[in-house]
């Protein structure tokens, strides 16, 4: 944790100040102390992580009023109301000038309600500050608040080229001790640059990371111990009365205990929300698609249609093929529609039905096949290739309306072991772009074909993805983006991509 110091090490937390977290309680909440806890007691092996968020937009001093006021009421100005137009892509109402859109903020970054918020994952080595971060940086970018992950271990590491042993981290180093204070300065005033600048709402920085990359284990093992001892030396952790005004979460024995202090706004309560449902427990996740629909053999997408022959002979072997990996405690869930419900009937073990997990909703498009589409709504047709991701069906869904629905169905998967999921195309990418850390971009074009299974099972700061295929043949429902996402191309060139089908 950040120690109580005062000098150099104030100017640490200054620069801090100027990323929107000007709370003053900043000032006495730093940790690198040398010596013991307050109280002198041995130092608990945990987790702390600190969310600091800003609690005023003046540069004024506490104690000062800062509340706006209204001169008085023949002062205040009426606003005229602008006329509005519909965005074509998303289908949401904007304010227009002169028969066209007016740009403003939103439509340039993200608009939300909470201020930037800077996560700064504090604890002994080897205590899971990386994979919180990843896990949580990820988690955050797939639901749509941007978010970037900075490591001051790795600005070390940038400014000391190679690296030597532990004596670099003692506390009575002065050379190391000022190279890792200015590691600190550069990684904050990078996440000043991201949070004013570049848009971004959530920082996350990482203290401390692996160098041992090319050594023997057995004497990066001793080397890495000898270094938790020189933490030992001079960690403090978040104490529940001097730090009451603080916002943080202590996350202690893996998970086992929580304490929450302060949670200010809705991004802070869901990134507590998220972090009380994620564990390190080994597991798999099992995705896959229903088998091949009366709908897909068509070329139509959306409906409730059945299961083709294939479809059904696909289901049968995805039966034998979870019976023979002899899963333990596995769990299975379908969507609502019933080409899932059906592959699941073949597996003969209880399954369990979510209505979140149901297909992308095309509206006007529903049953419809692409050469239909590009026929009657050509416009539409252009738009999706544009920003498949934002698009919005009219009277339907968009791939970012998708991913806000199945948030409850990740963090649910986060909480379980071993579990199977029966869903569809557009479902899957999404599910799948989450645990792969696929961005907006990539994320409606990720290849998820029938009849193929894929295993994801969770390592140290990422996925493992085995693909496989139940050698049971069906129609291909990949679109690629074609060249041309003009709205004045030419019909040929707007279904150069279309799959065929029958």
């Amino acid at each position: 944790m950040f120690p109580r110091t005062s000098g150099d090490e104030d100017k640490l937390f200054h620069t801090a100040a100027l990323l929107s977290i000007r709370t003053w309680m900043m000032r006495n909440s730093s940790r690198f102390r040398d010596g013991q806890n307050r109280d002198g007691t041995a130092h608990r092996d945990q987790l702390s992580l600190l969310s600091i968020r800003d609690q005023a937009f003046s540069s004024e001093e506490p104690g000062h009023d800062n509340t706006a006021r209204m001169s008085s009421s023949e002062d205040v100005i009426m606003a005229i109301p602008r006329e509005l137009t519909q965005n074509p892509l998303r289908k949401i109402w904007m304010p227009c000038k002169n028969g066209l859109p007016e740009k403003h903020i939103s439509q340039k970054r993200v608009c939300m309600t909470n201020c930037p918020t800077l996560i700064v994952t504090v604890g002994l080595p080897a205590r899971g500050k990386t994979y919180i971060s990843k896990k949580l940086t990820r988690y955050l970018n797939w639901i749509g608040v941007p978010t970037k992950e900075f490591n001051v271990g790795q600005y070390r590491r940038e400014c000391v080229k190679i690296y030597k042993s532990f004596e670099f981290f003692r506390p009575d180093n002065e050379e190391g001790l000022k190279i890792r204070k200015q590691c600190a300065l550069a990684a904050l005033n990078d996440v000043r640059q991201y949070l004013s600048v570049e848009g971004g709402q959530v920082a996350q920085v990482k203290l401390g990371s692996p160098d041992y990359t090319d050594c023997n284990t057995e004497e990066a093992i001793q080397d890495f111990m000898k270094r938790i001892k020189c933490y030992e030396n001079s960690y403090q952790p978040l104490d529940e009365n001097l730090d009451r005004e603080l916002s943080y979460i202590k996350i202690m024995d893996v998970g086992q205990r929580y304490l929450v202090n302060r949670v200010l706004d809705h991004i802070q309560s869901r990134i507590v929300y998220y972090l009380m449902n994620i564990h390190i427990t080994p597991r798999s996740i099992y995705l896959c698609r229903h088998g091949e629909s009366d709908l897909n053999v068509r070329g139509r997408i959306g409906g409730d249609s059945g299961l083709s022959p294939r479809g059904k002979e696909f289901a049968q072997y995805l039966g034998r093929f979870i019976q023979d990996q002899n899963i333990k405690d596995l769990k299975v869930w379908t969507s609502q529609m019933k080409r899932t419900i059906q592959t699941a009937e073949a597996l003969g073990v209880p399954y369990e039905q979510w209505k979140a997990l149901n297909e992308i909703d095309a509206g006007v498009c529903e049953e419809m096949m692409y050469e239909e589409i590009q026929e009657h709504y050509p416009l539409e047709f252009a738009l999706r290739d544009q920003d498949k991701y934002r698009y919005r069906y009219p009277k339907g869904e968009s791939y970012e309306d998708l991913v806000q629905r199945l948030e409850p169905v990740i963090m649910e998967l986060e909480r379980q072991e071993n579990v199977l999921v029966i869903c569809h195309q557009a479902v899957m990418r999404c599910l799948l772009a989450y645990f792969l850390d696929k961005s907006a971009g990539e994320l409606p074009y990720l290849k998820c074909p029938l009849h193929t299974v894929l295993k994801l099972t969770p390592v140290a700061y990422g996925c493992k993805v085995e693909s496989i295929y139940l050698n049971v043949e069906a129609v291909n429902t990949h679109r690629d983006k074609p060249e041309n996402v003009d709205i004045s191309r030419l019909p040929e060139e707007a279904l150069l991509t279309v799959p065929p089908h029958y």
